[in-house]
């Protein structure tokens, strides 16, 4: 796949695409389902394929203080897609002056006369232009007024499951990171800086990387317990991964990331890591004791070993 940025290039030369639009947070597989249409599509007219999407969370633009809670952030979601098998990503910035357009005059300057858009692939519930008002029949009429072909995208049936990047993001606050999984088609994933910690973790046994998330808007699954991956140094490790406010020991409420690696020994501080969530095991509570909490983790282990078998 290759990536088009519009706030870099200045144009896309003679390339005629025939496309989908929108913002594709997690890249989920409702958002595969609509690119295998426009896939599809593409190949039978003889023209490459194209995601058109936004660097930034549109809303973000209009009200500065919004913010968003994403499934992933745009580097991210650009590698989820380049794993489509669509031919062009092209990143469209989005800007004040853009969200002021009738969806006619978006089809005619951005999609006709900016990015040459033979034929659209429109999602069932897909709304763009000024307000939001204006759905695909209005798209088809302006369509045959402007020369682009506008095609309404069948839904995914997905059993009794609504499949939307706002019901991942309910599941991943509930904890239920297979069940979200399993609609991105990937294990979710944080990654992030190591900084120092309290490094309480290692007088209990149980020796801790703190990571300093780098996607600010990126939601954080429910407090808890959490059997994980972690990629460090081009390897992966099992792990057991702790979010939570440490209330056993201490009082604030500042929200930690931590995780102790399996069979890792060594100084990780200021170096990179990802960790992928594989399964939830506990939600994050007090301790009466220090010794309690340390009954318990070495319980947790033993259960995240039992879920993280032939994961790696």
């Amino acid at each position: 796949m290759e990536l088009i940025d519009l706030a870099v290039e200045k144009g896309i030369g003679d390339l005629s695409f025939v496309a989908t639009l929108g913002f594709f947070d997690g890249v989920h597989i409702g958002h595969r389902h609509l690119i295998d249409q426009v896939k599809r599509e593409a190949e039978r007219r003889r023209l490459p394929s194209a995601v058109i999407t936004f660097p930034v969370h549109p809303r973000k633009v209009l009200q500065k203080n919004y913010q968003p809670a994403l499934l992933c952030g745009f580097d991210e979601k650009v590698e989820q897609l380049s794993t489509t098998g669509v031919d062009y990503c092209i990143s469209l910035p989005f800007t004040v002056e853009l969200s002021q357009l009738s969806a006619k005059e978006f089809m005619m300057k951005a999609l006709k006369e900016q990015l040459h858009v033979d034929t659209l692939l429109v999602g069932y519930d897909h709304r763009f232009g000024h307000n939001r008002a204006e759905s695909y029949p209005e798209y088809n009429q302006y369509g045959k007024e402007l020369g682009v072909n506008v095609i309404l995208a069948t839904e995914l049936q997905y059993g009794d499951n609504e499949v939307s990047s706002s019901q991942i993001r309910r599941l991943l606050k509930a904890g239920k990171i297979k069940a979200a999984n399993e609609l991105l088609s990937y294990n979710y994933r944080l990654s992030g800086k190591i900084v120092e910690g309290y490094q309480v973790g290692r007088t209990i046994g149980f020796p801790t990387a703190n990571m300093r998330v780098w996607e600010r808007y990126k939601v954080t699954p429910e407090l808890g317990v959490y059997a994980v991956l972690v990629h460090l140094r081009d390897l992966i490790y099992p792990g057991m991964l702790y979010i939570g406010k440490r209330p056993t020991l201490h009082s604030d409420n500042e929200v930690s990331v931590e995780v102790n690696i399996f069979d890792f020994h060594g100084d990780l501080y200021n170096q990179s890591m990802s960790v992928e969530f594989i399964d939830f095991i506990r939600t994050d509570r007090k301790f009466d004791t220090k010794e309690e909490l340390t009954a318990q983790i070495h319980r947790d282990k033993e259960m995240v070993k039992q879920r993280l078998k032939n994961k790696r």
